[in-house]
């Protein structure tokens, strides 16, 4: 019992997951309430095939995801709240920005064939309607795990744990695309909003930090 209590103590910052619950509602919201007005769709999406092999990195993203809260969850505090905050960010501003443009896609194909793969695509199809698309919350959230991958001092000597979360992180992308569960503009949008995302957490602290280093030095 006391060893219960004392994980609990010490991983009180798990208790910021809850903040899952009203962001989930308000996307459940927009879902249901929020009729597409843009259409997103551009002339290099017509050049993307359907690939059906790729709903597999698409539904990883969910794995993905729950590793990264759990993980850093369990050994790094900062690194945790550095991820809540890119999810959480990246998440709320997409639904502020459904809200404000409606945006919606019929990239989707008829589903013909009956194997496995293509009943997951319909699964998800189904599960997930083609409406609020743009920026993608796949995307975001992905750059998001990948980011605080990378810049963890947990990490700092492992580039192969580095290699392999970029590429897993590229591959959910991508498969936003190949199974036409987004537009290229839906990715696009997600890492110019992953972007600004990152100099805030990441680059900016950075930056104050290295420069107090340097005062620091000049006092000395």
């Amino acid at each position: 019992m006391n060893t219960i209590k004392k994980f609990i103590d010490e991983h009180k910052h798990f208790l910021y997951l809850l903040i899952l619950v009203p962001l989930l509602i308000c996307f459940s919201l927009c879902q249901r309430f929020l009729k597409p007005q843009y259409i997103m769709h551009c002339g290099l999406d017509d050049y993307i095939p359907f690939l059906k092999i790729f709903i597999l990195a698409y539904i990883f993203w969910f794995i993905y995801m729950a590793i990264g809260f759990v993980y850093f969850g369990l050994k790094s505090r900062s690194d945790f709240l550095n991820l809540v905050k890119f999810i959480f960010l990246g998440m709320g501003i997409s639904y502020v920005i459904y809200f404000i443009l409606p945006s919606g896609q019929n990239l989707r194909p008829v589903l013909k064939q009956n194997d496995i793969l293509t009943q997951m695509v319909g699964a998800i199809y189904y599960i997930d309607p083609p409406t609020n698309v743009c920026p993608s919350i796949h995307v975001i959230n992905s750059i998001g795990v990948n980011a605080v991958v990378i810049n963890s001092s947990l990490f700092k000597n492992n580039k192969k744990i580095k290699v392999l979360s970029t590429i897993a992180m590229i591959l959910i992308c991508l498969s936003t695309m190949f199974i036409k569960q987004h537009s290229l503009l839906d990715v696009i949008a997600g890492i110019g909003l992953s972007t600004i995302i990152y100099v805030f957490i990441y680059t900016i602290p950075r930056i104050r930090k290295e420069r107090e280093v340097v005062a620091k030095t000049k006092e000395v």
